[in-house]
């Protein structure tokens, strides 16, 4: 029924030999709840022009029910959970979507049986499809009207030319209107599979009844009649700096600028971590220091994306009224040169692997942040990356983090864009 593949840390990795879904389990006794996920391996990542969106849209559509659980016999997968006390929802990212429920553990078969369901039975119909359109479009007018938000958005859409990180998650508007009912269907069809699926399970539970609910429930479902398409397109080296400017009504000027990094999987990924806490992490970081203590900037931040394929670190920050925003990108520029030369401080850099550590002991503090957690890590790279960042970002040295500077952090490989309020001439 199971092959066992592999234990680790506490976690324990199965494969359903009917149809290959890997499952993960991790027993947590501390309360009597479960967290049950299961993360596709399919995200915008997979999507291409006419159906951005695609991935964003079918999530929503799969609340909409099955010929079990369905809002005509009372039994849509809201009113069900919530009867129960369950948190649930679904998210989706550039390499995954992913669909869970914590609940009381009694309740263990109820999300089991649910996520089966609809991985191969949700309607995926055209009145859903047209009812969700508009909740989703609303989503993405709201996120047009955040300038950090939308400057974030053109500055993947120029780093990335041929890569789908080039287009959101969410979709570009009109592909999000114009998406056929059918061609979602098509895309359901093609990934939701439980070849393409990793089922994780975190909290109190008997293992074997577990692995027997799973395989009750999963186990009716073939694998996929077709291999899952592989997403094959690379991003060439970006060969000089790409530079924009967005103006659009706003009351603050927003200046971001991205760089390409490698994937997950890559040696730097936590040395590049461990730089975006040293840059931006509370107010003794040094962009905080450089931007905001001067009054140069209202706020700052940076981020070093994980992802399956190279993506981007990025540094942003919003204008003080009246600053220029060539003043803030030179100052990004001086603090990032003096990391060139002159090593991190001891202080600087237990400060930055202390918050990190905290913050991933805080975030898988209960059944759900450990499923969270593991989920993520799967979809990236593999579950094991749950288990070894930490020791990986405690290893980093002030050495490596010049290193990463100098690899990564250069003038032929950024992308430089300035959200400008229309009011404001430059």
């Amino acid at each position: 029924m199971f092959t066992k593949i592999t234990e680790y840390e506490g976690i324990t990795e199965y494969k359903l030999d009917a149809n290959d879904l890997k499952v993960l389990l991790a027993p947590r006794r501390a309360a009597p709840v479960v967290a049950f996920m299961v993360v596709y391996r399919v995200g915008s990542r997979n999507e291409a022009v006419g159906h951005t969106g695609s991935t964003h849209l079918l999530e929503h559509m799969l609340f909409k029910g099955t010929p079990t659980y369905n809002k005509q016999n009372g039994t849509q997968v809201a009113a069900v959970l919530q009867k129960q006390g369950a948190v649930f929802n679904a998210d989706t990212w550039f390499d995954r979507t992913r669909y869970y429920e914590m609940l009381p553990n009694d309740q263990l078969e109820l999300a089991i049986h649910l996520e089966a369901d609809r991985m191969r039975n949700s309607f995926i119909a055209d009145s859903d499809r047209q009812s969700e359109m508009t909740v989703v479009r609303n989503e993405l007018e709201r996120g047009e009207n955040d300038p950090a938000r939308i400057l974030d958005e053109r500055v993947w859409a120029l780093a990335f030319r041929e890569h789908p990180y080039h287009h959101p998650t969410i979709g570009w508007r009109s592909d999000v209107e114009g998406v056929p009912t059918e061609r979602l269907k098509e895309f359901y069809d093609t990934y939701y599979h439980p070849n393409n699926a990793t089922a994780v399970l975190v909290g109190d539970f008997d293992e074997q009844t577990a692995l027997d609910l799973i395989a009750k429930h999963f186990g009716g479902h073939p694998r996929s009649p077709q291999p899952i398409p592989p997403m094959y397109t690379t991003e060439p080296q970006q060969e000089g700096e790409i530079r924009f400017k967005l103006r659009r009504s706003g009351q603050l000027g927003v200046v971001e600028i991205g760089w390409h990094i490698p994937e997950a999987r890559h040696p730097d990924t936590p040395v590049l971590t461990v730089l975006d806490h040293v840059l931006s992490a509370g107010v003794t970081a040094r962009l905080y220091q450089a931007l905001v203590e001067t009054q140069l900037a209202v706020d700052e931040h940076a981020s070093s994306s994980q992802f399956i394929d190279p993506g981007l670190f990025t540094i942003d920050a919003t204008l003080n009224q009246g600053v220029a925003h060539e003043t803030v990108e030179q100052a990004i520029y001086a603090v990032l040169d003096q990391l060139r030369t002159e090593d991190v401080t001891d202080a600087e850099l237990a400060k930055a692997k202390n918050l990190i550590l905290t913050q991933m002991i805080y975030l898988r503090d209960s059944p759900f942040g450990v499923v969270n957690a593991i989920g993520e890590a799967e979809a990236i790279a593999d579950w094991k990356f749950y288990v070894d960042l930490p020791k990986q970002v405690e290893a980093v040295t002030a050495a490596d983090i010049r290193r990463v500077i100098n690899t990564y952090f250069t003038e032929d490989n950024r992308t430089v864009g300035y959200f400008i309020p229309k009011e404001e001439q430059l």
